[in-house]
């Protein structure tokens, strides 16, 4: 499988098949290379506008600020997106990185990263620690590894490679990093295995755990290899997400500083910056996160009114539409969401116009005219309840092989969510039709174009600079497929998952389906719409009254997806990084499968050893908001079944509506933009509209507002007022109050939380405690015990 260019580098000789594949490429080798980069397609949104053009050209030796001499000497060619000449070099350096230093640190913080980020996901607020904290680790580790350990000749594997192969260089930084994006997620499957346990009360076993972990996480290999072509080749596909690892990168290893003494930190490096804005947000968080908690949600009008629960519900941060979005707390900006200054504008304006319209909008509507019995409900969040307004007893409706009871149900109770949850449901089945009427009306001849021609598309200068490494061949990806397909199999029907095989292939076919179209609008947004509800769906209709079968069909038919562009995400920042593809397949393989085995321990650990684990009450807020929801989602789709809630006469029945709404929606913008070609309608994207604010609930409006507000602000404000500061410091910026928040949140867990040490008692604190909003009580009408509400037979 290997090839030369592949092996483990001694540092003397390159990782290329042959010696001349270090030579400059031939970046005209074909004959539309001239024409330029892909400028010709449909309202591509990232694209600037002439004026932009104008306005934002870059400086003379800007490429200098982020290197040495090579920057210099680089080709002119560039990116034409701004975004990506802010952050990627264009040029290439003849550097090893498949090397036993890289490797030996990548799997060293791919344990650390998938044991802390599972043990952190069950906390609320979810908070990830990303890649960022890998690069810094990394570049201290790969430092101190160059100066201290000898230069020694040792066999590995059969081949002769060195323990210290020179300075640690910028690729194996990169193949770190991309080891640390693959195995810091944690694994969807960690959710069926958490509502299992804790929810229903069953128990497969350490092998049930690990096969589902494992082959959930890696299924979506093949897709993304097959994908390439078309999400990681084309210049328009940007991927926003990769490019501040990619400018922290590059700020690492600047070896020339040019000042811009015009900007705000313009007279230090930009390593600098980031090593100070790091620790300002690190330090800053723990006024919010422990000592003055009230900065996290400031919502004054519950405090002035902390038992009425109509303001709560209107101005309540945790479980109301928050009308009024204060907050001084980073993890509210992006804990759930990610980072704002990462977003393009457009993509931010169209989830937040989808937020008011629906989410505050209408929910205040539908909520204070009593659809759905919302009067005997919370306004927002992610749990069922009864006719009594309790939590729904899943265990009253479940026979004693965990399938529905139909005879208990009907002498039990319907089931109700939230207003909030309810729409989110509704915007679910419209995402979905307006992401397929968008892809073909948007992108459906340059798919087509790629079918027919790719081999003589019009590169830009990543990817004329690729073409010197050797492909990984497509064999590869489709023999991990088949592998982990069988693996799939075993876990599924060897064990009782009530899920038959053919269900199974349905639902892989729609992860493979659904890649392309989905692919596209995260490339070009940062923003993933997800086929969880979809599944739900479809599985709650064609099985009914099977929950574990139905988690198992919605991750494999969902999180197959997500992998996939996932991994083509990495592909991309490989690609912009300049890493041999062969590298960057085997270091996503192995950092992957390591992953899973940690995770799987970790989380068994968990539950073992934390008391109250997944309660609402934990104390530590060990509460598993991610896992909650779905266990939720579990018994909405798979236990009761779609058919008892959304179908014609049952409660949420007017919800089928969206899927109507977001066919039509795009066909109405496409035209319109097309009859008015120069107005802001050009920008409007429907599937993010109805998709982008999909993280709702748990995700509050809050953090959804405050977002927003804070992207409004660095991504069209500063990006067209002050770009020489935004293309310099902007994705820098990001990276250190992302780092910080995540090593402060570690502290405090490790220097209180694990000490049952609590935070001060005073009226900062309590005051937030104190309101139905916090206490998820913010419900108008509350029933004396023994009476009922919603409908009489069901």
């Amino acid at each position: 499988m290997l090839g030369n260019e592949d092996r483990l580098s001694d540092g003397k000789q390159d990782e290329s098949n042959e010696p001349s594949d270090w030579e400059q490429p031939n970046i005209r080798s074909h004959p539309n290379d001239e024409e330029g980069e892909e400028h010709e397609r449909l309202l591509d949104p990232n694209f600037p506008n002439e004026d932009d053009i104008e306005l934002h050209e870059l400086e003379p030796g800007r490429a200098v600020s982020f290197d040495s001499e090579a920057a210099a000497k680089a080709n002119e060619e560039d990116s034409p997106y701004e975004e990506v000449r802010a952050a990627v070099r264009n040029f290439d350096e003849d550097l090893p990185c498949n090397t036993i230093r890289a490797w030996t640190i990548g799997l060293s913080l791919t344990l650390f990263g998938a044991a802390l980020n599972t043990l952190f996901s069950m906390r609320a607020p979810s908070i990830g620690i990303g890649s960022l904290i890998a690069q810094i680790i990394a570049w201290v580790a790969g430092r101190a590894w160059e100066r201290f350990v000898p230069d020694k000749q040792i066999t590995l594997f059969g081949r002769t490679c060195s323990l210290n192969p020179g300075p640690f260089n910028i690729k194996e930084q990169s193949i770190i990093v991309v080891m640390a994006n693959v195995s810091f997620s944690v694994a969807y499957a960690t959710d069926i295995i958490l509502a299992q346990l804790v929810f229903y009360k069953q128990n497969f076993g350490i092998l049930f755990q690990l096969l589902i972990v494992i082959s959930t996480q890696s299924l979506g290999y093949g897709i993304a290899g097959i994908m390439r072509k078309f999400l990681v080749y084309p210049a328009s596909m940007i991927w926003p997400s990769t490019l501040v690892s990619i400018a922290l990168i590059n700020a690492m290893y600047e070896t020339h500083h040019v000042k811009d003494p015009t900007i705000i930190g313009g007279n230090m490096s930009r390593y600098r910056w980031f090593g100070l804005l790091t620790i300002v947000s690190c330090a800053y968080y723990f006024i919010p996160g422990y000592f003055a908690q009230f900065l996290s949600v400031t919502a004054i009008a519950t405090w002035l009114a902390p038992q009425n629960a109509v303001v709560n519900q209107l101005f309540g941060g945790n479980t109301g539409l928050s009308l009024i979005p204060i907050t001084f707390d980073w993890t509210q900006v992006a804990g759930y969401i990610g980072s704002p200054l990462i977003v393009p504008w457009h993509a931010i304006a169209n989830t937040l116009l989808g937020l008011v319209i629906f989410f505050i909008g209408s929910a205040s509507f539908l909520h204070y005219t009593g659809a759905w019995y919302s009067q005997y409900l919370p306004m927002s969040d992610a749990s069922t309840y009864d006719n009594t307004g309790a939590r729904y007893n899943v265990s009253r409706i479940l026979t004693p092989e965990f399938t529905f009871d139909e005879q208990a149900y009907k002498s039990y109770s319907p089931l109700f969510i939230s207003t909030t949850f309810a729409l989110s449901y509704g915007l679910s089945f419209a995402s979905i039709t307006a992401l397929i009427a968008h892809t073909f009306l948007y992108y459906s001849g340059n798919i087509w174009a790629q079918f027919q021609n790719s081999t003589v598309e019009k590169p830009d200068i990543h990817m004329k600079l690729m073409r010197k490494y050797k492909e990984a061949p497509s064999w590869w990806y489709t023999s991990l497929f088949l592998i982990i397909l069988a693996l799939s199999f075993f876990a599924v029907l060897f064990f009782p998952t009530n899920l038959q095989w053919w269900a199974f292939l349905l639902a892989v076919a729609i992860s493979f389906t659904f890649s392309l179209p989905i692919g596209i609008v995260e490339a070009v947004t940062a923003q993933q719409i997800g086929l969880n509800v979809l599944t739900e769906f479809i599985y709650g209709y064609i099985q009914p009254g099977r929950p574990l079968a139905l988690m198992l069909f919605k991750t494999y038919g969902y999180i197959t997806m997500s992998q996939a562009l996932k991994f083509v995400s990495d592909l991309k920042f490989g690609h912009y990084m300049k890493i041999p593809p062969r590298t960057m397949f085997l270091a996503q393989v192995v950092a992957t499968t390591v992953s899973c085995f940690i995770q799987v321990f970790v989380l068994n650990f968990a539950i073992n050893n934390i008391d109250g684990i997944c309660e609402i009450t934990q104390p530590d807020r060990f509460t598993c908001p991610g896992s909650r929801t779905f266990f939720s989602a579990s018994v909405i789709w798979g236990l009761i079944g779609p058919a008892r809630v959304f179908s014609p006469g049952q409660i949420y029945s007017g919800l089928l509506f969206f899927f109507f709404l977001g066919a039509i929606t795009p066909v109405a913008i496409y035209f319109a933009a097309k009859r008015y070609p120069r107005s802001p309608v050009k920008y409007l994207m429907a599937p993010l509209i109805f998709g982008g604010a999909s993280s709702m609930p748990p995700a509050t409006p809050l953090n959804y507002l405050s977002w927003g507000l804070v992207g409004y602000v660095f991504q069209y404000v500063i990006k067209k007022r002050h770009f020489r500061w935004w293309s310099r410091l902007n994705y820098l910026t990001s990276a250190g109050l992302d780092l910080g928040l995540a090593l402060g949140t570690i502290i405090i867990f490790l220097a209180f939380t694990l000490h049952d040490i609590k935070p001060p008692q005073w009226w900062g604190n309590t005051v937030v405690t104190s309101t139905l909003d916090y206490q998820g009580k913010a419900i108008q009408v509350v029933l004396p015990p023994g009476e009922t509400f919603g409908p009489k037979s069901w």
